[in-house]
């Protein structure tokens, strides 16, 4: 951590530069003393992600960023608050702090967080942030968390983990194993020290795998920000008995959506199908990733077109989480009816279908836009299908 880059001067300059282009400033030497173009350039590609991810980091002055990756691993300020608001207490150890985001917002609701962190330049950054945003509840300690669970050998309320994926696995299915630390090898000994423990993942874990390598798990949230799954989040409780409860939410910009239910109860959900009606819904990113497509057509009272498709349909206007559209045209795929339709330029979306999206476009000359949007899917009959839809608002 160089103290220089905090100076008056160079802030004003990262401040001035902060959408300039890097490429251009990388050919420039540094005018400042004992810093380089090199370390300036870092904290300004590192600031500029946080301008919407961290905006509470972004918008305080005098704050030191890590490398623009370590930016890019952390949680965002949305998530990490989502995460805070279901756990409280009096202690909360980090074993895998990272630039601090969520613990910083765990803070909000425990009287004592502990921050771990083994990357010791990372750790100076994290304490010394901590110390501008005033977090004076959060103690920061360099090291391995699992070590300092041991050294301390205190019992907490809660104890946090986010595991980091090794490189040497990169190219094998991801598992929690996989990962440093390996939380299935150490969970007993995280029991020894807390009764709850939250674990966040990548959304690419497959869940069936998760719940084959964890056990005690009590809920799992599925995180998404504006239709996109940000992350996973494992809530184990020692000896927990109660059915695994799925709970999802998609936060949007103005709203959210949230839908919960009980993970057995997919298994035995009785589902109707039906071909297109009036309206069509696509449930939302966080919904899909937990497979509830037959406990989302009950708890609606909407058709699903296929088993396979995870498209839904109603005569009647309901409201739904996840996109709704009306349709307009709804006939057998083929080269002539497509053609029928005159359509020159659609958001084209495929699901259940033996072609991909570039395939049509390429195939039938449909440009990418527009107000018109066009699904190409099964039916329950198993024939191919086209879905001429305007979205709602």
């Amino acid at each position: 951590m160089n103290s220089i880059l905090l100076s008056k001067e160079i802030q004003g300059f990262i401040e001035a530069h902060l959408h300039s282009n890097t490429s251009e400033l990388a050919l420039k030497q540094s005018s400042f003393f004992k810093v380089s173009i090199v370390e300036i350039i870092e904290q300004i590609e590192s600031k500029k992600r946080c301008e919407h991810k961290l905006p509470t980091w972004f918008h305080t002055t005098h704050i030191y960023y890590p490398n623009k990756l370590n930016i890019e691993q952390t949680s965002s300020e949305l998530t990490a608050n989502y995460k805070a608001n279901l756990v409280s207490g009096n202690t909360l150890i980090d074993i895998t702090g990272g630039f601090g985001v969520d613990a910083f917002a765990f803070a909000e609701q425990f009287d004592t967080v502990i921050h771990c962190e083994l990357n010791e330049s990372l750790h100076e950054i994290v304490s010394y942030n901590f110390e501008i945003l005033k977090a004076n509840n959060i103690k920061t300690f360099y090291g391995d968390g699992l070590e300092l669970l041991a050294t301390l050998n205190q019992k907490y309320d809660c104890i946090y983990c986010d595991p980091s994926r090794r490189n040497d696995h990169k190219g094998k299915v991801f598992m929690l194993s996989d990962c440093l630390p390996n939380v299935p090898e150490h969970l007993e000994t995280l029991f020894k020290y807390s009764k709850t423990i939250l674990i966040k993942t990548a959304p690419l874990l497959d869940i069936s795998i998760g719940l084959s390598e964890l056990s005690h798990v009590k809920r799992l949230h599925i995180i998404a920000v504006n239709n996109e799954v940000k992350e996973l989040l494992w809530h184990l409780e020692k000896d927990c008995k109660t059915p695994l409860r799925i709970e999802t939410i998609n936060i949007k910009y103005d709203t959210s959506e949230t839908f919960t239910f009980i993970f057995e109860d997919e298994q035995h959900a009785d589902v109707s199908f039906s071909e297109p009606l009036t309206y069509l819904y696509e449930p939302n990113a966080a919904i899909m990733k937990s497979g509830a497509f037959k406990t989302i057509a009950k708890a609606y009272n909407v058709k699903k077109l296929h088993q396979h498709s995870h498209l839904y349909t109603s005569e009647d206007l309901i409201d739904f989480p996840g996109r709704i559209f009306q349709v307009a045209h709804s006939l057998a795929f083929s080269k002539k009816n497509l053609k029928s339709l005159n359509i020159s330029k659609a958001n084209i979306a495929v699901r259940n279908f033996p072609l991909s999206v570039q395939a049509l476009r390429t195939n039938f000359k449909i440009l990418d836009g527009g107000e018109v949007f066009m699904f190409f899917t099964t039916i329950n009959s198993n024939q191919k299908w086209i879905l001429v839809c305007k979205k709602m608002p």
